[in-house]
């Protein structure tokens, strides 16, 4: 260390540059930290809201959540494996993500009632993506996956990005789901009628979309198994005979049962049905390498699979804001999405160290929960030990798992999610959700799933887009009693002072439209003066206000003048920060009256006769046709 220092000492131009190399980081390094704490005060996310269930947790909550929690269990488990197999991923990544997820989830959430795991929406967007890339390797790039994900999940929870999901359309989301569901059911055909995946593989690339999806299907239909089809119908008929005459007792666990006592039945007189002899569940297979990200290849990885976990994290974030909403609804409680949105990060955390995969909100257990009489969220936990030492002590018996019998129940769960009332209401309501609904459910189609669903949130937004764009210019005029009032079509006279009366959205979108219309009520020669009456225009932004200066020094250019009224206070403030009162004037900026709504029009019309030197003027409100009424 002497050493080192007379070193430096020696050649302090080196020592001052480490040292000033050094304060520049710590200061780098303490902003940062000054920030990242800012945020989490900001975020206003509670560490562990679990401790306000278990105070006063009583004997009648705990019998409650246990009964619910084992009613969930005989749901989770099979539709678990059905999910891992969407996704062609091995079973025991569906059943050990949703008895992690399960019980991982209540400790950060603030819905009482939701049930974190697989859902059938991010499991098919898994699988659609890795079909498009079967080169990749998907069991070795899940763990990236999740981890992405889950750090995508926890950071917007910090920056409350869940706040914005309200935003989002919900008939993008019932349009998603229901081209998933299409999928979903088309793609277990295969399964169904017992075409080997080795004949679908061998015939060439694997396809994603519903075209290519029933071209291989009537393409190989020769290779179907008889005795496949046959557990098909076995599986279809014993599903719906519980719900029907049993409706107590849990129908797809039942089903799973009888099928596989049929395949062993037939199987000692010589029919073997294909099953799941290679899958298996054990302690040793829950602790995979967990990725590592400071290698060339987890940092490949991660780079390729961005798109995908942002697409999974937000598929998430919207079907957790649905589903706790809806149920929320229904026992009056209080929800922070962003509370969810970081328990939904931990949970797909946690999942990733446990050889799961992504963890959404499961909309059929979370209502299975609520009805099964759950009160806390230590029901989704009871639900997610259950789930765990059940695949732990029973996981053998899936190997006499009919392949069949699970691709039936992986048909029956896409089935249900077809929701004819929220399809009818999407395609009926107004002209540009059936639109938007239209457009996503052709991209989900046709498209693998992580593009489909950007596809249609970007329908949906542009057509708001449209909508906001248009501000609406109405033709006004002094009534006898000095005040403004609608003037009915036609009424204009030829003057030389022009007020434009503008209500709606003043953004980038409507600058164009804006600019447009005003030009053409300067098309008359005569013209002198514009007023701008602008009390009821709202949100002008940078484009919008370029938009003003651009038409201020047109007219001006031209021996012309502009005249803003009824200018409120945000609206003045983004005048002034941008300049544009001295451009236009501040004589000619009249703000507005809460008193008397008319008072800055009056006194732009002043001004103008002020400007023309007269006493006394006509006055011309524009108006605009394409706003007049047909008989």
């Amino acid at each position: 260390m002497g050493l080192a220092y007379r070193h430096f000492s020696e050649e302090p131009a080196l020592f001052s540059f480490f040292r000033n190399l050094f304060d520049r980081v710590r200061h780098a390094a303490q902003r940062g930290n000054d920030v990242l704490q800012a945020v989490v005060v900001k975020s206003a996310l509670d560490p562990f809201p679990l401790r306000r269930t278990l105070k006063g947790y009583g004997k009648r909550s705990f019998w409650s959540d246990l009964r619910a929690g084992v009613t969930v269990a005989m749901l989770d488990i099979p539709q678990g494996m059905a999910y891992a197999l969407i996704a062609g991923l091995p079973l025991q990544y569906g059943v050990t993500c949703s008895a992690v997820a399960a019980l991982v989830g209540p400790l950060l959430g603030s819905s009482r009632q939701t049930i974190f795991g697989p859902t059938n929406a991010t499991a098919f967007m898994v699988f659609s993506y890795f079909a498009a890339y079967p080169q990749l390797d998907r069991i070795g790039m899940m763990p990236v996956l999740v981890v992405m994900t889950a750090a995508l999940l926890i950071a917007g929870a910090f920056l409350r990005v869940a706040d914005l999901t309200q935003f989002i359309s919900r008939t993008v989301v019932v349009a998603y789901v229901t081209g998933a569901s299409i999928l979903i059911t088309v793609n277990q055909l295969p399964v169904l009628l017992g075409i080997p995946g080795e004949v679908l593989k061998a015939s060439g690339r694997l396809v994603i979309t519903l075209p290519g999806h029933i071209y291989q299907i009537l393409t190989h239909l020769d290779a179907a198994d008889g005795l496949s089809v046959l557990f098909t119908v076995l599986t279809f008929a014993c599903f719906f005979g519980v719900r029907r005459w049993l409706p107590r007792w849990p129908s797809y666990a039942t089903t799973l049962v009888v099928i596989s006592l049929t395949g062993i039945l037939f199987s000692t007189f010589g029919m073997q049905v294909p099953t799941f002899m290679n899958a298996t569940f054990r302690w040793d297979e829950l602790l995979p390498p967990f990725p590592d990200f400071l290698s060339g290849g987890g940092l490949a990885d991660a780079s390729r699979l961005f798109g995908l976990a942002l697409a999974l994290a937000f598929l998430a974030t919207l079907e957790n804001s649905a589903m706790a909403k809806t149920l929320a609804s229904r026992t009056n409680q209080r929800l922070d999405p962003n509370q969810d949105m970081l328990a939904l990060g931990a949970a797909n955390l946690a999942c990733a160290y446990f050889s799961g995969m992504n963890a959404s909100c499961s909309l059929t257990r979370s209502a299975l929960n609520h009805a099964a009489g759950a009160r806390t969220g230590l029901a989704s936990m009871w639900n997610g030990f259950i789930c765990l030492i059940g695949a732990l002590t029973l996981g053998g018996a899936v190997a006499y798992l009919p392949r069949a019998a699970l691709a039936t129940l992986v048909v029956c769960v896409a089935v249900s999610l077809f929701n004819r009332r929220e399809i009818h209401i999407s395609m009926h309501a107004t002209r540009s959700d059936a639109l938007v609904f239209v457009v996503t459910l052709c991209a989900t189609l046709m498209l693998p799933l992580h593009v489909a669903i950007f596809v249609g949130i970007g329908s949906s937004v542009m057509l708001y887009l449209h909508k906001a764009s248009r501000p609406s210019l109405v033709e006004y005029s002094f009534n006898e009693e000095g005040h403004l009032a609608e003037t009915p079509a036609g009424a204009r006279q030829h003057t030389a002072i022009s007020i434009v009366h503008v209500e709606g959205e003043l953004f980038f979108a409507s600058a164009e439209l804006f600019r447009t219309h005003i030009l053409r009520s300067c098309s008359d020669p005569s013209l002198r003066i514009v007023i701008l009456r602008i009390k009821n225009a709202r949100n002008l932004d940078a484009t919008c206000a370029m938009a003003i200066e651009e038409l201020t020094r047109t007219l001006r250019s031209e021996g012309r003048d502009l005249i803003i009224s009824g200018v409120v206070k945000d609206l003045y403030r983004v005048l002034r920060d941008s300049g544009l009162v001295e451009v236009i004037g501040k004589d000619n900026i009249f703000p507005a009256s809460p008193a008397n709504p008319n008072l800055a029009t009056r006194n732009a019309l002043r001004r103008a006769q002020a400007i023309l030197g007269i006493k006394d003027a006509e006055v011309r409100i524009y108006f605009d046709p394409s706003k007049q009424s047909k008989p």
